[in-house]
């Protein structure tokens, strides 16, 4: 039985494959011979490519289908009957090793990259944890390392504390001179105004070329070379004019006397001088500001007549004219006039040359006038007041308080210039008041200094005692732990570390600070080996002897 293919369609006599328009021919028994391809149409063979190829019949499923099977099973098929492959089946079997390869290569590299990451974080914890004990080590470190440093903290606190008091030597022996020339000068001066007031000008300026050129040389080695610009320097500077240059100028002796029993004087109180023998500081301090009333005082009151007219003319015609002459200018208009041209000379050029010109030395930290009475007024009502302006504000009203200042304080000074026991009295009362403040820097402040300094002394043994109770103390009190190695000296001071922490059963840390031995301390190395070995029956004893030493009296 003869059938009509589709043009382009070969004929197998084996197993037809199906397609999705056609049916799949069965072979019969008896049939055509089979077709090789000498019987077959030249258009009918076609050698298959690689490359792209154009479809000459309608297009070819490379599956089977499922309506166009013989049987269910071989939809099912896993792998296709061999007459039912393809060229892109062949194809799809090269491509599979390759897509395997590169499946395994992703799996090698994902694997490798989780070793290394393993490794990685084996080496981080390993580190880590090598740095925790090192860490551990170095914060929790043996008795014997405890040991040591305990000995080089005491060691060097031992040379600090020896080098202090070396230079505490010199200091101490400047102080004394100090203190030696501070009473010579109140007792010189004293009995200058008392026995030869004539001569004790002469005694003023030899003590302001002394004092003068030191403390120049020491505020500017400190960087307190502004404070020379005040108003008490300026003062020294014209008394010494007056005295030596203008001797017969009546109107600049006013201005420098209002000037110096007012603003100058007063200043004592004000900047709290205070007289402390021992600090040459404060002595040259005390002396600018009181030394020129004690200066004028004995010119104008202790002279007699004739030297006066001899050697200062102008004040002899002041204290002689009478009122309302046109040389009386001892009242208080022709004071304050006469005194406020030098005193706006000096307020002007301070301004300009030290607050305009220096202001940003000033603004870095230098330290003024200014900024001194800022910080230690602050809290009162003129300094509040003051800071409670703008800072463009502040120096103006500084200047203007300052001036009123000096005008209440020259108000009374006509009273000075022609009572000579007003005047003493004024003097007395500055002066007692510089007393009181140089008791009060001895008793107060000098005190409590020294108290503060061996309160924090204290506190640092009791800090070293406190760190030594439980790694130090007890494995050296027992025999043969770690003392093998160390000296007597060394071996002894551990046992006295540790008997200052159990003598008498549970000791407080201010015993235990009483009982901290020195390194430098030469009782120590009295001690014999025996006592080293003994335990703690020996370092009780040698700390029971320490206790002695320290309490006995005069130590």
């Amino acid at each position: 039985m003869a059938e009509r293919e589709a043009p382009g369609r070969i004929r197998i006599p084996s197993e037809a494959a199906s397609t999705d328009s056609e049916t799949v021919l069965t072979p019969e028994p008896n049939d055509t011979p089979p077709l090789d391809s000498t019987t077959l149409p030249e258009h009918a063979v076609e050698t298959p490519t690689l490359g792209p190829t154009t479809p000459k019949s309608p297009k070819l499923s490379r599956n089977p289908s499922f309506s166009g099977s013989s049987s269910f099973q071989e939809d099912w098929d896993a792998f296709p009957p061999l007459d039912r492959l393809t060229v892109l089946d062949l194809l799809d079997n090269f491509a599979l090793p390759q897509q395997l390869e590169k499946l395994q290569k992703g799996f090698s590299a994902q694997t490798e990259k989780v070793r290394k990451s393993r490794e990685a974080f084996k080496n981080k914890s390993q580190m880590a944890r090598e740095r925790m004990v090192d860490e551990w080590r170095r914060r929790v470190p043996s008795a014997e390392e405890q040991l040591e440093r305990y000995r080089k903290r005491m060691r060097k606190s031992v040379e600090k504390l020896g080098t202090r008091w070396n230079d505490t030597k010199v200091i101490t022996l400047r102080e004394k001179v100090s203190f030696i020339f501070g009473v010579l000068n109140i007792l010189i001066s004293g009995y200058l105004i008392g026995g030869y007031p004539d001569k004790f000008h002469l005694w003023y300026t030899m003590q302001v070329l002394y004092f003068m050129p030191i403390r120049f040389y020491t505020y500017h080695k400190r960087g307190y070379h502004y404070f020379l610009a005040d108003l008490c320097y300026f003062v020294n500077f014209l008394l010494l004019l007056s005295i030596w240059i203008f001797p017969n100028s009546k109107r600049f002796f006013m201005a420098v006397f209002c000037l110096a029993f007012g603003n100058n004087a007063v200043a004592i109180i004000m900047w709290r001088n205070s007289l402390v023998f021992h600090s040459f500081d404060k002595v040259t301090s005390l002396f600018i500001h009181i030394m020129p009333c004690a200066t004028l005082h004995c010119i104008v009151h202790l002279l007699d007549p004739e030297t006066q007219r001899q050697r200062f003319p102008a004040i002899w015609t002041i204290r002689t004219s009478p009122p309302g002459s046109p040389t009386a200018y001892g009242n208080v208009v022709s004071m304050l006039a006469w005194s406020t041209i030098p005193y706006a000379f000096w307020q002007l050029s301070y301004y300009f040359f030290i607050t305009v010109r220096r202001r940003e030395k000033i603004a870095a930290g230098r330290p003024t006038s200014f900024t001194w009475l800022r910080k230690s007024y602050s809290k009162a009502w003129i300094g509040k007041l003051v800071l409670s302006l703008p800072d463009a504000l502040q120096e103006t009203a500084f200047m203007l308080i300052q001036y009123s200042y000096a005008v209440l304080t020259m108000l009374p000074c006509p009273l000075w210039f022609y009572s000579r026991y007003a005047s003493a009295a004024f003097l007395m009362t500055v002066f007692i008041w510089s007393v009181y403040n140089g008791s009060t820097y001895y008793i107060d402040v000098f005190g409590k200094r020294f108290q503060k300094e061996l309160e924090a002394m204290k506190a640092e043994v009791a800090k070293w005692q406190h760190s030594t109770e439980g790694s130090i103390a007890s494995p050296l009190l027992g025999p043969q732990t770690g003392t093998e190695g160390l000296g007597i000296h060394d071996k002894q001071l551990g046992y006295m570390v540790g008997a200052s922490v159990l003598d008498d059963g549970a000791s407080s840390v201010g015993s235990s600070v009483e009982n901290i031995p020195l390194l430098n301390d030469e009782r120590a190395a009295s001690a014999t080996g025996a006592e080293v070995e003994d335990g703690d029956g020996g370092a009780k004893d040698v700390a029971r002897e320490r206790k002695k030493i320290f309490l006995e009296p005069g130590m």
